[in-house]
């Protein structure tokens, strides 16, 4: 069984390789067909592409690694301008394809985000692009890519961007809502903690890549000095304030509101009354989660998968809470895991808040999609925080659950309901970081020293 499914899905991994002027540059979003859920999946994703180049990396095919780093370079923006504003230099498309001009020449088409859903520029891209950047050169050895000029200014552009002043107190990156892996209406504007674990990540690997010009230093405009104060801040706000076990809720349960003054206990000005009900009775003893967003008066609530995975693979958690992390999957699996690991959103909204936060989204109906729906595209990132710490048999739980049904389901973009027992309404088969998902957990749980690859692991 799980040779066959493997088999099966390295034929979608090597099938969906995209070419450009003869040269692997990428992988598709999912294969080609007659009923793709949305025409940008037959183009290659920043995000996506990162299970896959690790795969390529462990067979050794790290040439179609290098290509797509370079690619993306080259559709970097620099001075990109939509609708009469620029875009700011660092930020990179959330995918490209390849189209053939009547000439019968090849040419390179990206997305900004002005053909998106959101209509939004995705942060994550350029994160992602920094993280597969330190992986490749981990695992190669190759110093002279990350040393060319090009790839050392983009490196500066993005620390600019995203250290730039700005009236925000908190060291917290401010972003718009759909600008990560959730592309949709879902009321992640703020400081969405996908982004928070991101960034961090981002700022303790760029510090070893990136080789500051002397002169900067000189003139006391350190970007890698801004970078690790940046660095030791965030993490220490993360810890604190994205924080909640039981003891967490009991605190803020019993707050104060509107305490001035730098001697406040309620420094977020939290109001009890924002707790939902769904939570007091949920979160079990010695359990614990980052919750999914934190600013001024207001605490998401809802558990963020991958925001909370990152966190411990990145070591943005500490090791006790990575442990209450992964005691809450376990104590919570049907909720969490399911059928189908892994359920991207706990709890899905409903009703009036399904309404208002995602303006009526057909597509994030109660239960699917972003909204409660599970990913297996998440397995290996789900995979290797387990593996990483020390949780080796809900790894593999995961794992052996997913194997039962992805190949027969014909490899589904996601599922829905409670428990992840339906394929998605508007799922698109034959998607390939599903498939990319299985092969990189096997090969983690087949030898878990692999994880040495993944930044901070």
């Amino acid at each position: 069984m799980s040779t066959e499914v493997l088999d099966s899905s390295r034929k979608i991994l090597e099938h969906s390789i995209m070419y450009y002027q003869g040269r692997p540059v990428g992988t598709l979003a999912a294969l080609p067909s007659s009923k793709l859920a949305a025409e940008n999946y037959a183009e290659c994703f920043i995000r996506d592409f990162v299970p896959s180049a690790l795969v390529f990396l462990i067979q050794g095919r790290s040439n179609i690694v290098k290509n797509f780093l370079e690619t993306v370079l080259t559709l970097k923006t620099s001075e990109r301008v939509i609708a009469g504003h620029e875009i700011q230099p660092g930020v990179m498309p959330a995918s490209f394809r390849v189209e053939v001009e009547k000439n019968g020449r090849e040419k390179l088409v990206a997305d900004f985000g002005e053909r998106a859903i959101g209509r939004v520029a995705p942060v994550d891209s350029m994160m992602w692009w920094i993280i597969l950047l330190d992986i490749y050169t981990k695992s190669t050895g190759d110093i002279e890519l990350v040393s060319r000029p090009e790839f050392q200014r983009t490196m500066e552009q993005i620390l600019h961007l995203c250290l730039k002043d700005s009236f925000e107190v908190s060291p917290a990156l401010l972003v718009p809502d759909a600008c990560s892996m959730i592309d949709r209406r879902m009321g992640i504007y703020g400081h969405p903690l996908e982004i928070q674990s991101l960034f961090y990540g981002v700022l303790k690997i760029i510090q070893n890549l990136y080789k500051e010009p002397k002169e900067y230093s000189k003139n006391n405009f350190s970007l890698l000095h801004t970078a690790k104060i940046r660095e030791q801040a965030l993490l220490n706000y993360v810890r604190i304030f994205y924080w909640l076990d039981l003891k967490r809720l009991n605190e803020i349960h019993r707050y104060r509101t509107e305490e001035f003054g730098l001697d406040s206990t309620n420094v977020l000005n939290i109001h009890p009354e924002s707790i939902p009900n769904w939570v007091v009775n949920w979160l079990p003893h010695n359990s614990g989660y980052l919750v999914g967003n934190v600013s001024a008066g207001r605490m998401d609530f809802r558990f963020f998968a991958l925001g909370n995975i990152l966190s411990i693979l990145f070591n943005l958690s500490t090791d006790e809470q990575s442990d209450k992390i992964l005691n809450l999957y376990e104590s919570k699996w049907n909720d969490l895991i399911g059928d189908m690991p892994v359920k991207i959103i706990y709890p899905a909204m409903e009703g009036l808040e399904w309404e208002i936060r995602t303006g009526s989204d057909p597509k994030n109906v109660p239960w699917s999609y972003q909204n409660g729906g599970n990913w297996p595209a998440l397995l290996w990132t789900f995979v290797a925080a387990a593996i990483k710490s020390g949780r080796q048999d809900i790894a593999e739980h995961a794992y052996q659950t997913a194997l039962k049904r992805l190949m027969e389901d014909n490899w589904p973009e996601y599922y829905d309901g409670h428990s992840g027992r339906l394929i998605g309404r508007r799922s698109n088969f034959r998607q390939v970081w599903t498939a990319t998902s299985v092969i990189l957990s096997h090969h983690f749980l087949e030898d878990p020293a692999l994880l040495k690859l993944l930044p901070n692991s």
